[in-house]
């Protein structure tokens, strides 16, 4: 990414300190972001191209920009003209709302011109303009650099005190849980026909002689998703996959309301696995926040580079809003491989902001609009898929969990 200034500051912004959040049922408006035509004189080696938001954004904003050539007896092409850009501009809460990326161009004429597009809509924005024109001219002024103070990613660091940590030797869990232990079910059952789940949140000793579905493995404590070798029938109807889940709605330890949680995890990978590290309030759903989410069930989601990461808003079991990304970690952070090995992925509850890392990097963050809400945690592989699910692992490996309570 080459914007027009560095970060000098790890400060967020309050621009959202008076809005009326209304119990954690809404947020502000989402930024839109857009691509602004620019100019340049013929003869110099760089192009300032303008990326905006109109607003203050309660959230990260990120946009993946490409050049592309112009059209026409005066295009400008990659390569002879100018140098192609592939790039990841990130807005933070607090930044200044222009950013240029600089184009290094080889030769260009009078008249002369190329593109730049976003390669898809912004995640965590509105789209304005998708598709701006870089035009060579000596007759106005050249676009200048952006200028302004852009914040640095934080880094993970635990500011509280730690509070619960998985570890095999104290490691207790039953049907519905209870004070010390998680629970192999969710708080509605084992399971969920409304997200179009096929897979049945399994407990061994509720349905004996299944595989795992929770065991401590060499790695460390295993989350196995499968297809039943027999099929089991529940409430009715015949369930074909077995999902699995660890709950901590009734587990006290692991219920905060600001502080920090931290998983060591190694990802499944195969096609129609839905893993996820999340909490919801324990007041009931929503609101909820996903700290990692792999949409398996999705043709173009790729295990290795992409992470969903969301907050979800309203009340009385409805969803008002909800408000994330997806991130192609690898180019956005240069992070990658979560099928392939362990990786931290931790959030940061504050009363201000609520800050999500990946291998202690800050990859995205929101406004708080859950003041005053306690959390309890989730960690599971939901199954959504009627084919084969015999590709790759279905299994999610926690090698370490740290909760740390804050003030």
């Amino acid at each position: 990414m080459t914007v027009g200034a560095t970060a000098a500051t790890d400060t967020t912004s309050t621009d959202f300190a008076d809005f009326d959040f209304a119990g954690g049922t809404r947020l502000p408006a989402k930024a839109t972001l857009s691509l602004g035509d620019a100019t340049f004189r013929p003869g110099v080696n760089i192009a300032y191209v303008p990326v905006t938001l109109d607003r203050p954004t309660p959230n990260t904003v990120i946009a993946r920009i490409i050049t592309q050539n112009g059209s026409g007896a005066t295009r400008m092409v990659s390569g002879s003209n100018y140098q192609t850009v592939d790039t990841v501009v990130i807005f933070r809460p607090g930044d200044p709302l222009r950013q240029t990326v600089e184009v290094p161009i080889v030769s260009a004429a009078e008249g002369q011109f190329f593109q730049m597009k976003l390669r898809e809509a912004p995640w965590g924005g509105l789209q304005g303009q998708a598709v701006s024109t870089i035009l060579a001219t000596s007759l106005t002024d050249a676009t200048p650099r952006a200028t302004g103070t852009f914040r640095a990613p934080r880094t993970f660091q635990p500011s509280g005190t730690l509070q619960f940590e998985l570890l095999k030797d104290t490691h207790k869990r039953s049907p519905d849980g209870g004070w010390n232990r998680w629970a192999t079910s969710l708080s509605h059952g084992r399971t969920q026909i409304a997200n179009q789940e096929t897979g049945l949140y399994l407990d061994s000793s509720v349905f004996p002689g299944i595989e795992g579905p929770v065991y401590w493995g060499t790695k460390g404590l295993v989350l196995h998703s499968q297809k039943l070798k027999t099929p089991i029938t529940y409430e009715g109807a015949q369930w074909n996959y077995g999902a699995t889940v660890l709950d901590g709605r009734n587990f006290l330890d692991t219920q905060i309301g600001y502080g920090q949680y931290e998983w060591d995890a190694w990802m499944p990978n195969r096609r129609g696995s839905w893993p996820a590290l999340w909490l919801i309030s324990t007041a009931g759903w929503p609101p909820e926040i996903d700290i990692y989410e792999g949409f398996g069930y999705q043709s173009y989601w790729d295990f290795d580079r992409h992470v969903g990461q969301t907050i979800h808003v309203g009340a009385n079991s409805t969803r008002y809003e909800g408000r994330g990304i997806v991130i192609q970690t690898e180019q956005a952070y240069g992070l990658s491989g979560y099928s392939q090995d362990f990786h931290r992925f931790a959030v940061d509850i504050q009363r201000d902001y609520i800050t999500w890392f990946v291998d202690g990097k800050e990859t995205y963050q929101s406004v708080n609009p859950f003041n005053g809400f306690r959390w309890y945690p989730i960690m599971d592989v939901a199954v959504r898929t009627d084919g084969a699910y015999d590709d790759g692992s279905g299994d999610m490996i926690i090698r370490s969990f740290k909760i740390y309570s804050a003030p």
